[in-house]
């Protein structure tokens, strides 16, 4: 038990104050973020849109997502971190304020386009920043704090906006204004006066390398196939916010709050267990096998749905789910950061959140699509059999990269 102990607090040892503050940030802005959790229930019980329709509108803030993702990691290696994140943080405020008035398809879908592009600008500058301020050899610890953070803010936000939902789905879009101001506003006033609010060059042998000579992402090749993978990865995992409600709401018949009390559960279990096993992981492990593992995991949480009909195998599928998230996403961040240099680590970044915004296009409209002709039984199936090829996929890619 000791050792346990001790193993658990080295964990968080050797973590530099501004990346706690980027933490604190980030947690901040996910205990306001109710909203992506339930806007496919919002939208077919709150406004009668199909399970074709909301598919539809997900797949925007896909779009979005990908149009962000680009647009932030450019602009992150032009103008720096700090005001990227800056301008996303205030600038989605008034967003959440006009999205509970727009009320067709077309008209939901784009104000979600708008809403993703605003909020996607955000991710590749805050990774950015955590690579800045990390020590090397904290690299992997620093982003699975950052995970931390936004999971701890997913286990209390959604559990909150399943109450708020329960009174009026207004209120979702109105506490995540609240939480991205509140967030601005911290990460304004604590870095706002630090002399770093644009990474400059390490002294290291990278840094005589120009931002216009510095190799682009998109003429990487392995980093292309492996932003692939990851993209294939986040389609299966972003069920979770997409068709996993709809199963809780239509198989098991979970109330808003019940299909809150789940997720936020989701969010605990990270909070208590990301640091330790990313520790125990990064000592014991490869790279490689860990995010093997971490995929394999994801498929068979998926599968584990179609294998019993009781509310205690929702929260074992969850836990597996949970496990898979906590193995995979820090270290993939980590070979990113690996391969690449500071001169364009933006765009790298950039290239690595282009892939989950992808996802994010893809993930709902294909999972939506399966459930409408197929069922929530061969979805379940289909996202093992992807998670498999993904493993495999990194099994011999992982050989070939800087880890």
């Amino acid at each position: 038990m000791k050792h346990f102990l001790s193993l658990y607090l080295d964990s968080y040892r050797g973590l530099s104050k501004p990346v706690w503050m980027l933490s604190l940030v980030i947690l901040i802005n996910r205990i306001g973020a109710m909203v992506v959790p339930f806007l496919s229930v919002y939208m077919t019980q709150a406004l009668g849109f199909s399970i074709k329709e909301t598919g539809y509108v997900l797949s925007f803030f896909g779009l979005g997502a990908v149009t962000g993702s680009w647009i932030g990691g450019w602009l992150t290696d032009k103008i720096g971190y700090f005001k990227v994140q800056a301008f996303s943080l205030f600038f989605i405020v008034p967003i959440y304020f006009i999205l509970p008035e727009l009320k067709t398809v077309e008209s939901l879908a784009t104000g979600i386009f708008f809403l993703s592009i605003i909020s996607e600008t955000f991710r590749p500058a805050n990774s950015v920043a955590i690579a800045y301020y990390a020590k090397p050899e904290n690299l992997t610890k620093a982003f699975s704090l950052n995970r931390m953070a936004i999971n701890l803010g997913f286990s209390i936000g959604p559990a909150l906006g399943g109450i708020l939902a329960s009174i009026s789905y207004y209120w979702l879009f109105y506490g995540n204004a609240v939480g991205s101001l509140i967030a601005g506003v911290v990460f304004y006033f604590y870095f706002n006066n630090r002399k770093t609010k644009f990474p400059k060059e390490k002294t290291d042998h990278n840094a005589i390398l120009s931002k216009e000579k510095a190799p682009s992402p998109y003429k990487d090749k392995k980093i292309l196939l492996f932003s692939f993978l990851c993209a294939l990865y986040a389609i299966c995992f972003f069920q979770l916010l997409t068709t996993l409600p709809l199963f809780y709401k239509e198989v098991h018949h979970l109330s808003e709050a019940g299909i809150g009390i789940i997720l936020g559960y989701s969010g605990i279990f990270i909070v208590v267990l990301e640091m330790l096993l990313v520790q125990i992981a990064d000592r014991r492990l490869t790279i490689s096998q860990v995010l093997i593992a971490g995929t394999l995991l994801c498929g068979l949480s998926f599968v584990m749905l179609n294998l019993n009909a009781s509310i205690l195998m929702l929260y074992v599928s969850m836990s597996v789910l949970c496990i898979s998230e906590i193995l995979a996403m820090p270290f993939m961040s980590t070979v990113i950061v690996k391969n690449s240099i500071e001169a364009n680590r933006g765009a790298y970044m950039g290239l690595y959140s282009l892939s989950f915004s992808v996802a994010h296009i893809f993930s709902p409209f294909l999972g939506t699509l399966t459930v409408e002709h197929y069922g929530f039984e061969t979805l379940w199936w289909a996202t093992g059999i992807i998670s498999v090829l993904v493993a495999i996929g990194f099994y011999f890619l992982m050989k070939t990269m800087k880890t």
